[in-house]
């Protein structure tokens, strides 16, 4: 199995958190306790999608508000927030709440564009304005201008007798503004995130531009070298990878089974860019530890990284996590040079 270079230094994962839309809290549940267990196995980060309208997380603020009380170490991170849906200063707000719960544990993953199926949801989301509403990167530069306390008012001060008003967003998260991830998959929101001082997540999904030929591998590296050449910090700039990995060593023949139904299920989409957008998708790693370990080191874009945040796969069940996560932590991760967290 080929050495990597240098071992990496974090493992994170992360998990859609789907639910029965009869009977959510129990999903909801699953999830907390799905970031419980990351923890014990000494992951450093656990990350949660976002799913709006779906039977998924729609507020992944609130469920890690809960899982900073049900956790004491790890990390806990969006990936990402479509701000499409969100008004900057009110999500900074919540931000920086669960950032100082947490104790300085949040890492929020953020993109741009207009909302999925904008034509169905513009007159519920934004009935007054959809026509108005900016959903550039210039969204996101006004996050991170109110997170890092740059004057949300032109007021502050002592107003009557206890009002007392500030002009920044309160509270005030010290560091957080360091932690804000910006998802993406093109070479200008990898420049963009660069050049504005963010971290940066890639996917299992990129974008093969006019030109470029469909290998995922080569086409993340590029966008990783662009982002940190765009960097204030260049090399030592942060980005983390989130491939889905499924590794089988202590699986039953079942879910062995089931696991490869659904990596092939999954695998036409890869062949080719898909859409107008031509959106590149990489096949699922399944196999051993050794394995999966032996095709990252091997993976242009992996080589670029650190850090990882590794997919869960959608609907599996509890058993199946506990399994996948427990062979990350304890098998693939070290076969990567990583160190479980006590």
């Amino acid at each position: 199995m080929p050495v990597p270079s240098q071992p990496l230094e974090k493992l994170g994962f992360l998990t859609i958190g789907s639910f029965d839309g009869a009977h959510p809290r129990a999903g909801h549940e699953t999830t907390l306790r799905v970031i419980e267990l990351g923890e014990r196995l000494g992951f450093d980060s656990a990350w949660v999608r976002h799913r709006h309208l779906q039977y998924g997380i729609s507020s992944p603020v609130a469920v890690l508000a809960a899982a900073s009380q049900r956790t004491s170490r790890i990390e806990l991170g969006t990936a990402v927030i479509p701000l499409g849906w969100e008004n900057p200063l009110r999500l900074a707000e919540d931000l920086a709440t669960v950032d100082v719960l947490s104790g300085g544990r949040l890492n929020p993953g953020v993109s741009v564009g207009p909302p999925m199926h904008w034509d169905d949801v513009k007159g519920a989301l934004y009935p007054d304005t959809a026509e108005l509403e900016d959903f550039s990167y210039a969204r996101v530069a006004r996050l991170l201008a109110l997170v890092g306390g740059e004057p949300a008012s032109s007021f502050a001060g002592r107003e009557g007798v206890v009002e007392e008003w500030s002009d920044r967003v309160q509270p005030h998260a010290a560091g957080l503004r360091d932690r804000l991830w910006y998802g993406g998959g093109s070479l200008g929101s990898a420049r963009w995130a660069g050049a504005h001082g963010m971290n940066f997540l890639t996917s299992s999904v990129v974008k093969a531009e006019d030109g470029a030929e469909p290998d995922f591998a080569a086409i993340q590296r590029a966008q990783i070298q662009a982002f940190r050449a765009a960097h204030p910090l260049g090399d030592a700039a942060r980005v983390s990878q989130g491939l889905v990995v499924i590794p089988t060593d202590s699986a039953t023949p079942a879910q062995r089974e089931k696991y490869a139904a659904y990596v092939a299920q999954r695998l036409p989409r890869t062949t080719a860019p898909q859409g107008p957008a031509r959106m590149l998708f990489t096949a699922d790693l399944i196999g051993t530890a050794e394995q999966i370990a032996e095709q990252l080191h091997a993976h242009t874009g992996f080589r670029e990284v650190r850090e990882v945040a590794f997919a869960l796969p959608f609907s599996f069940a509890d058993e199946d996590y506990e399994q996948i996560l427990t062979d990350i932590a304890g098998r693939l991760g070290p076969a990567l040079g990583w160190r479980p967290r006590t």
